[in-house]
């Protein structure tokens, strides 16, 4: 039974341990490389003028001049990982957002339902469907 627990718990902490590093990760101004929505490529005067800014557990995304407030949540313990999005401020208020996230070096990529009910469960936006599939690239200092 010890065993079990202390299994359990160390579980726990590893999964606590790398959601710290992804959320140290996260941290910073991201701009979009690419992005798709419902299988479509989305604008790219839209995403030439998108900047996401991740502070804490906060973020920022200025689409031009229209600012997007909130809060984030990550679950680095499933996999993929899990980010739920929480808007406080702006178009996405009071609206939850499931996403999965990877981090690979300087690269973010996101996928998120903006249907708001499940979890995506891979990296693809494939027609007829509110998967919004972002590639940001770390902006530099």
């Amino acid at each position: 039974m010890k065993l079990v627990f202390l299994g359990v718990l160390s579980l726990l902490l590893n999964a606590t341990t790398h959601a710290g590093d992804d959320s140290k990760a996260l941290q910073g101004t991201w701009l979009p490389a690419s992005a798709e929505l419902g299988g479509q490529p989305f604008p790219e005067q839209v995403t030439k003028s998108m900047r996401l800014t991740i502070q804490g557990d906060k973020y920022i995304v200025m689409v031009g001049p229209q600012k997007d407030e909130g809060t984030t949540k990550l679950d680095a313990s499933k996999s993929p990982k899990t980010l739920e999005i929480r808007g406080t401020e702006g178009p996405n208020k009071g609206k939850t957002i499931p996403a999965i996230y990877k981090i690979e070096g300087n690269t973010l990529t996101v996928c998120y339902n903006l249907g708001g009910k499940d979890y995506p469960t891979e990296f693809v936006s494939k027609a007829g469907t509110q998967f919004f599939l972002v590639k940001y690239q770390r902006s530099k200092p």
